[in-house]
């Protein structure tokens, strides 16, 4: 066994719940901002698209051994986003539903051999083809949650919240961290006990601890909240009021270096 067929399984529920909220969506909705300045819902439905086929170009480039780049280049992929923003809501759903039936097929098809296959994004690292799955969970979740459509990150699935909080972590940007250490009050997403403390992780940087959920704890860390329900706790340092400083100033990482080559029986092997 590996962690492919739960991986995939996210994946066919994360799109389901995508489509369900875009089947919601009339053509003025799609005009309307969404939560990433300067894009409108149209945008990130466009993106989330063509995130789908760039995914299809890496594993192609498992399959065959041919360097396929996920996009041409960064201007290309600003370019498709912009072209099809605009379109109508219909268009963006028929759109968003034929490149997941794409992307689906490719994964199925992938022999097993490939999975190990290096492949490259935009950014460094290079990781193996079958991290390609974690990046497709993470753009539909984050980025359903962007659409500002009633999703939130409250509705994001466990088995999402534990595995991004271990790669944020593994991405940690030491030299730029805006804190220093992090608590999470409910680990595993459930009422800690005396048998089973809060997990936390010390020396990340200068600055005070936050504390909080693993789900609240995320969505500050990515962005998709203004950390409403994050407290703020200064331990030993002189403090500055309770005012909760910007996240880390990281940029989005396309995979933590050093993943196992072969897809693991799990992911992460171990709980954060």
């Amino acid at each position: 066994m590996s962690v492919l067929p739960s991986l995939r399984a996210e994946i066919t529920a994360a799109t389901d719940r995508l489509m369900a909220t875009a089947a919601d969506l009339g053509d003025a909705d799609v005009t309307a901002p969404s939560a990433l300045p300067g894009w409108s819902r149209g945008h990130v439905l466009t993106h989330l698209a063509r995130n789908a086929d760039g995914l299809v170009n890496l594993l192609r480039w498992a399959r065959t051994g041919i360097e396929t780049p996920q996009y041409p280049d960064p201007a290309a992929r600003a370019a498709e986003i912009e072209e099809g923003a605009a379109r109508r809501a219909a268009e963006h759903r028929a759109d968003l539903e034929l490149s997941a039936a794409r992307l689906a097929t490719a994964i199925d098809e992938l022999p097993q051999p490939a999975w190990s296959a290096m492949v490259r994004a935009l950014r460094p690292p290079p990781h193996p083809a079958w991290y390609v799955l974690v990046r497709r969970v993470r753009e539909l979740e984050l980025h359903h949650v962007d659409l500002r459509a009633g999703y939130t990150p409250d509705d994001w699935p466990e088995a999402f919240v534990l595995r991004e909080l271990h790669d944020c972590l593994a991405c940690w940007p030491y030299g730029r961290s805006t804190i220093g250490a992090i608590v999470l009050e409910e680990p595993a997403l459930e009422q800690p006990t005396r048998e089973q403390p809060a997990l936390e992780w010390r020396q990340l940087g200068e600055g005070p601890v936050v504390r909080g959920t693993a789900r609240d704890v995320l969505a500050w860390l990515t962005g998709r909240s203004a950390g409403q329900r994050i407290r703020v706790v200064y331990e030993g340092q002189r403090a500055e009021g309770d005012r909760l400083p910007s996240p880390p100033p990281w940029l989005t990482m396309p995979a933590p270096a050093n993943l196992p080559t072969a897809p693991p029986d799990t992911y992460p092997e171990e709980s954060p």
